[in-house]
């Protein structure tokens, strides 16, 4: 005779045993409710005293609206995580973590990114309307560690940390083709850090690298932008600056103007060098120490070369060197002396012949 009793059980999956809303009453839902209100009331109160302290503190750079929109958030997002504790829904698991875990470390890494990048304007308006590449790459340094360190931080709250190890295992073989992948952005990097210490170029800088040349406009962790002298946008990878040869126009307070000019085998030198050296002495930006030079430097084809050598502030270079050569050129036709222009002598080996032919 058959067993009518069935003795087998089914067991549910984990977290299905009875409805996630099994456990809410009326009285949890509305405690919960007065717990969100109460948050946000309570926040929009700190939010305005901390708006109206702004405008009588001279802490502006914390006490700030900004600052009160973080609080408010932080006392709202406090009030929904408080709320959905109450009603048993923070339990909830998840995989192999639960609801809380994960909205804590949401919650953690939201507030750690705005805290880090108030702290990073911070840095930046703290040295005044033009702030220092040190001080923008200080301010850019610690924003990225203070988010990298909340990242992993985010991921111990969510309890996920535990099983890292396991997924970085199974994913091997796509961490070494990211590697490669990464190696150029890594390179970048450590060439930015190594320029930084370095100190080879400053923003407002003119400079030449290669065959390109403009102003630096800025100096990022991973790419240089260079405004160039026509106003296009130059991005230069760090790791491509830092092996270049870098020349920076501005580096010192004065540079040296070098103009050549040629005058005719006829003229007196003497009297040419006398003639520049007065036009040099009437420039006021040309430099009295180091003293100009005046000399001459080659005997060319059609002239005997001059080499002028004068010292200009390096932001007045430029103006300098076209305003010499204006007035050189000027003072040489005033003095009568020439400036040649190429000529040529053609010998032939025969004597030319010459047919005149009269008009009828």
């Amino acid at each position: 005779m058959a067993n009518l009793t069935d003795n087998t059980t089914t067991t549910l999956p984990t977290g299905l045993e009875k409805p996630i809303l099994a456990g809410i009453t009326l009285e949890t839902a509305i405690k919960a409710v007065v717990i969100l209100i109460a948050m946000i009331i309570l926040g929009r109160i700190l939010r305005k005293i901390i708006i109206r302290e702004s405008k009588e503190t001279s802490l502006t750079w914390i006490i700030n609206e900004d600052t009160a929109d973080i609080v408010f958030r932080m006392f709202v997002l406090g009030g929904i995580t408080w709320s959905l504790f109450e009603i048993g829904l923070m339990a909830y698991p998840i995989l192999r973590t639960t609801v809380g875990n994960i909205t804590f470390a949401v919650g953690f890494f939201y507030f750690a990114y705005l805290i880090a990048r108030k702290s990073k304007d911070y840095f930046i308006m703290s040295a005044g309307r033009r702030p220092s590449p040190d001080v923008q790459i200080k301010a850019k340094i610690f924003y990225y560690t203070f988010i990298t360190v909340a990242f992993f931080l985010s991921l111990n709250f969510a309890g996920v940390s535990t099983q890292l190890s396991a997924l970085l295992a199974a994913a091997g073989i796509t961490g070494i083709v990211l590697g490669f992948s990464a190696q150029t952005v890594v390179s970048n990097f450590i060439s930015g850090v190594f320029m930084y210490f370095d100190k080879p170029l400053n923003i407002g800088d003119p400079v030449k690298i290669g065959e390109l040349g403009g102003v630096v406009e800025d100096i990022r962790i991973l790419s240089t932008r260079i405004r160039a002298w026509d106003g296009t946008l130059i991005r230069i990878p760090n790791e491509k600056l830092f092996n270049s040869n870098i020349i920076n126009l501005r580096r010192y307070p004065a540079r040296r103007v070098d103009v050549r000019i040629g005058i005719a085998y006829s003229a007196d030198i003497e009297k040419a060098i006398e003639v520049i050296r007065e036009t040099l002495d009437e420039m006021p930006l040309v430099l009295a120490e180091p003293e100009p030079l005046i000399f001459v430097e080659d005997l060319g084809d059609n002239a005997v070369i001059l080499s002028i050598r004068a010292w200009a502030p390096s932001e007045k270079w430029f103006d300098v060197k076209t305003e010499l050569i204006s007035k050189v050129k000027k003072a040489l036709d005033e003095a009568g002396i020439e400036i040649p222009f190429p000529q040529r002598v053609n010998w032939f080996a025969e004597p030319l012949r010459i047919k005149l032919e009269k008009e009828t």
